[in-house]
């Protein structure tokens, strides 16, 4: 009887030096700083990219914005035959103070845009600091935001909502009054047919840099009139205490102030009263933005 053959191990020895395919390679410390290197590399070359990208999508974003609350005023004069008074008051001139109806354009187009509800919760005959108001007041609607705007959109108690859209009540700095060149004016009633420039010549709305401490976006102060007499450049928000010096530093209450944004560059989002939507360079030339913001003085506008 045979007896089965024993076949030796051939494993290799502890003892003696393995071949290069047994070899474990690692990474040394010179290398890991350069691969770490180069990543940090590539993404600060991307880093920028990214939020060119971001920021090119909240202009979109704006721009939808703004030509949803132009359509909603196209079909308030379609409904109504008149734009919406860009404020509803007894008498003017109109100051930024919580004193008044000051019932603002934007109230008066809610149902345009699906906000029916705040609508009907809201008493114009109240007016807008009526404390009856107070729900609709404090109320963030997302259309009226601009997403490049990291200013908070409410005051710090939460009773005031403010909006990035303003409409365009006169051509320089003057006070909110029934005799205003533009279209959203105190207790205005604009035609279309009365906006002799051209209603692609003439701004109807567009962006403005307010502050959570103005009187919220059921307000027709500076809160959502603005003029062209100039493009405001956007300064770093640094709270409360700053929006109060800011508005004591301004020529008192009568005050209203031009148009601005917070994209990079200053470009303002603007909806012209024939319901197209651009963007306006801060660069623009002072006379043109004027004329931009008068509906009958009959001056032809240059390319801007």
């Amino acid at each position: 009887m045979t007896r089965p053959i024993a076949i030796p191990s051939f494993s290799p020895s502890p003892h003696l030096p393995l071949s290069p395919s047994f070899r474990r390679r690692a990474f040394t410390l010179v290398e890991l700083l350069v691969v770490i290197a180069i990543i940090g590399v590539l993404v600060a070359l991307l880093l920028p990219a990214v939020q060119s990208a971001r920021e090119a999508a909240r202009r979109v974003q704006c721009l939808n914005n703004v030509t949803q609350l132009g359509l909603s005023l196209h079909n308030y004069e379609f409904h109504h035959e008149t734009l919406p008074p860009g404020v509803t008051n007894p008498d003017g001139p109109i100051r930024n103070e919580p004193q008044g109806i000051h019932v603002s354009w934007i109230v008066k187009i809610l149902p345009y845009f699906e906000q029916n509800a705040a609508y009907r919760k809201f008493d114009q005959s109240l007016g807008a600091y009526d404390n009856a108001n107070a729900e609709v007041r404090a109320i963030e609607i997302k259309a009226l935001q601009c997403s490049s705007d990291g200013t908070p959109f409410t005051n710090d108690a939460r009773t005031i909502a403010r909006s990035s859209y303003v409409g365009c009540h006169h051509d320089t700095e003057a006070p909110i009054d029934k005799d205003n060149h533009g279209l959203l004016f105190l207790n205005s009633k604009i035609r279309y047919s009365q906006i002799y420039d051209g209603s692609s010549m003439t701004i109807l709305i567009g962006e403005a840099l307010t502050t959570p401490d103005v009187l919220s976006w059921v307000s027709g102060t500076r809160a959502t009139l603005r003029n062209t007499s100039a493009i405001e450049i956007a300064q770093p928000y640094l709270g409360p205490a700053q929006a109060r010096n800011d508005e004591k530093e301004k020529a008192g209450s009568l005050f209203v102030g031009g148009f601005g944004s917070h994209h990079p560059g200053g470009l303002v989002t603007v909806g012209m009263a024939d319901g197209s939507s651009r963007y306006i360079s801060p660069r623009i030339e002072p006379e043109v933005l004027h004329l931009l913001g008068n509906r009958a003085d009959g001056e032809m506008v240059k390319p801007f």
